[in-house]
């Protein structure tokens, strides 16, 4: 647990000191925190790239189809390749978590398909560097340290607002930083990602992690996109 609880306190400790939110991080965590977070980032791609391998259906008595590879292989517009690659990637790493394989809870396992979805489309479309999304996914554990600290990002505690919605402000709020947004701004995508989640019950069907599960990442990695680019806009 970080001794600054609040964004309040990191913002005004930040500014302060004349730091960005990677910054404060490192100062916290130390700079082993980047090979840490280069392997969790790892092994985020690589379940989506299992996760895009597989088709049929997943486990259980809800006989649900994988969707990820046939989202992939949809033919778009230019102008939805980001988002048709975000939407597989987040049912791709979803879907990997409903069949028991491997993914990094972020903040939890049902919630694991929205960081890698947004952080992993985004590099391949912007070509970020692997160290410009470790730096995106310091600022996304801010919010996640915070959320956690304050409330709960347990579905079985809080809801579904705990999971999803926690996840989607920690994506806002990283990729908001791999946009050029001030602190104020990430702050603000991060509030906007979370705020629409604010009641959201966790009410899986027959007790599995897929239905609304899976879909809910995918339609939580578009938003957390949209939150951060709301921002941006909004503050011209």
């Amino acid at each position: 647990i970080y001794k600054l609880t609040t964004f309040n306190q990191i913002e005004t400790y930040c500014k302060e000191k004349k730091i960005s939110l990677v910054d404060f991080v490192l100062e916290v965590e130390g700079e082993e925190i980047i090979d840490f977070l280069l392997n969790a980032y790892e092994v985020m791609k690589q379940c989506v790239k299992d996760g895009l391998k597989e088709s049929g259906t997943l486990p259980g008595d809800l006989h649900v189809a994988r969707k990820a590879k046939d989202i992939l292989s949809r033919r778009v517009g230019e102008n939805q390749i980001f988002d048709r690659k975000v939407l597989a990637y987040a049912y791709a790493a979803s879907e990997q978590n409903a069949a028991g394989g491997v993914v990094v809870t972020a903040p939890t396992c049902g919630a694991s398909g929205v960081i890698p979805a947004v952080f992993v489309a985004a590099q391949e479309i912007f070509n970020y560097t692997d160290l410009e999304i470790v730096e995106a996914l310091m600022v996304a554990g801010v919010i996640g340290n915070i959320v956690k600290t304050n409330a709960s990002i347990s579905g079985a505690e809080a809801g579904c607002q705990a999971e999803i919605g926690t996840a989607c402000a920690m994506a806002a709020a990283g990729y908001a930083y791999l946009i050029g947004s001030s602190i104020d701004e990430i702050e603000q995508a991060a509030e906007i990602a979370l705020e629409h989640h604010l009641g959201l019950t966790c009410d899986p069907i027959a007790g599995y992690v897929q239905i609304p599960c899976i879909e809910r990442n995918a339609v939580c990695s578009l938003r957390a996109i949209d939150s951060a680019k709301l921002v941006k806009l909004i503050n011209v």
